[in-house]
């Protein structure tokens, strides 16, 4: 049985936006770990040696554990709480963090990397659940829509900070300050966290472990090719593994109807199914998700092979999106929102799909204004498509399918950041060698994409 515990209402004001405050830091730990190596890579290779190919694993031994344990994180909140999971993930994230750090060969930095993400798809699938239960009504909406603004300065940051860090070398630290600067970070996560309401869901479920197999599997199969693969085109054995992946996943989900019928605990409550919502958001998840993360690798791409500008530029030319994103973020969260309910979900969709138009004709230009324009615009869509999402995928879930809902969400958006990475990066390297015309190639299928966001949107709404 769950612990007896306050209200939202009860839990005073204070301790409640601190809470939420320690978990938007720990998800932009999760989203700065995932991109700050990646300019950090060549002076890791640099320093401790090893294969050539050690420094895509650096940022690949990351993401492949954290998209493939992410539904079974969120399971293990169901199971034991979910705070004290997250407490859990943190002190693991902290540590391996110390680890990598401290790493003295690629080998063992690969290895930890790899718990850095195991720790991670541990901390991840536990913040909405926890939001949900310390906020109701309107504070839910604007608590979601906080968590926008955040992984949109967090994208653009990694990559920046990565740069600054490495350059910097604080007291001789190098690289490894990129896994040093989550102590602090951590540290002040866990301070916090006795503070959040424990929650777990009202039936206690089982880990299943022939769905947690099968899921990992299929996730795996899928994501590693994705990752590890030139993103410019896919070999024959990606293909293989990609089909694999998804003839897993089938069988998945035939595993699940089963146990679920049979009176078993499944991993994933068959229930969320039952319902269009929920499948329908996570369609929209993943396209949307590929749509935002594939730009961002676009048009730091185009600045520095392109226009052969610095790293530090390139994050820079994202800031106006992200000032966009944080100011609509709040904006629909607190009002917006709570008054209009899903129609700001679709002005989000025509506001982002205006600006990735602006930005095609923004290229080629002799001035930069024109795409640091466009890009305030999708940047404002971003922000007003980010918490009407949440709250219309969420309504509709029980606290019995939290932990479930959590897991899949935050697995599918992994799943479309790497698709997006893949299919856009793949749209604009594959170019006359980084011309203007390919960025626009790449902004036009983003709103192509972006145009289908609407249709899986519209399909979220309930049936009346």
């Amino acid at each position: 049985m769950p612990e007896t515990l306050p209200s939202p209402v009860e839990t005073p004001y204070r301790w409640r936006w601190a809470a939420l405050a320690a978990l938007l830091t720990a998800e932009a730990m999760n989203l700065l770990d995932s991109t700050i190596v990646q300019v950090a890579g060549p002076t890791v290779h640099e320093a401790l040696g090893g294969a050539v190919s050690d420094i895509q694993w650096f940022s690949t031994a990351y993401t492949l554990p954290f998209a493939v344990l992410l539904i079974t994180g969120g399971r293990l909140g169901d199971i034991f709480g979910r705070r004290r999971v997250f407490r859990v993930g943190v002190t693991g994230f902290l540590l391996s963090s110390l680890a990598c750090a401290m790493s003295p060969s690629a080998e063992l930095l690969i290895g930890f990397r790899a718990v850095q993400g195991a720790a991670a798809a541990m901390i991840i699938p536990q913040t909405i659940g926890l939001i949900k239960t310390m906020f109701a009504g309107p504070g839910m909406s604007k608590a979601l829509g906080s968590i926008g603004p955040v992984m949109g300065l967090s994208a653009v940051c990694g990559p920046v900070l990565g740069g600054v860090l490495t350059h910097a070398n604080l007291f001789g630290s190098s690289w490894r300050s990129v896994f040093l600067v989550n102590v602090p970070l951590s540290v002040l996560v866990l301070a916090i966290a006795p503070k959040m309401m424990e929650n777990r869901a009202p039936r206690r479920p089982g880990l299943d472990p022939t769905g947690t197999a099968l899921a990992t599997l299929g996730v795996g199969l899928i994501v590693y090719p994705l990752v590890e693969s030139d993103i410019t085109r896919l070999s024959t054995a990606s293909w293989m593994a990609l089909s694999a992946g998804l003839a897993v996943l089938v069988v998945f989900a035939g595993n699940q109807r089963r146990t679920a019928r049979r009176g078993g605990r499944p991993l994933v409550e068959v229930s969320l199914f039952t319902r269009r919502v929920f499948p329908a958001a996570l369609l929209t998840s993943t396209l949307f998700f590929a749509v935002t993360t594939g730009l961002t690798l676009v048009v730091v791409l185009e600045k520095q092979l392109g226009e052969s500008a610095t790293v530090l530029t390139a994050g820079l030319t994202l800031v106006p999106w992200s000032v966009g994103m944080a100011v609509t973020s709040w904006v629909a969260g607190a009002y917006l929102v709570p008054r209009f309910g899903d129609r700001v979900l679709f002005a989000g969709l025509g506001v982002v799909i205006a600006g990735l138009v602006a930005a095609v004709f923004a290229y080629p230009a002799a001035s930069p204004v024109p795409l640091l324009c466009a890009l305030l615009v999708v940047g404002l869509g971003v922000g007003l498509f980010t918490p009407a999402f949440f709250t219309s995928a969420l309504h509709v879930v029980s606290p019995q399918e939290v932990g479930s809902a959590a897991g899949l969400i935050n697995a599918v958006q992994q799943l479309g950041s790497t698709l997006g990475v893949a299919v856009l990066g793949g749209a604009y390297l594959g170019g006359s060698g980084g011309a203007p015309h390919a960025a626009q190639v790449a902004f036009a299928t983003a709103a192509g994409l972006a145009l289908v966001c609407v249709v899986t949107s519209a399909l979220m709404r309930p049936p009346r």
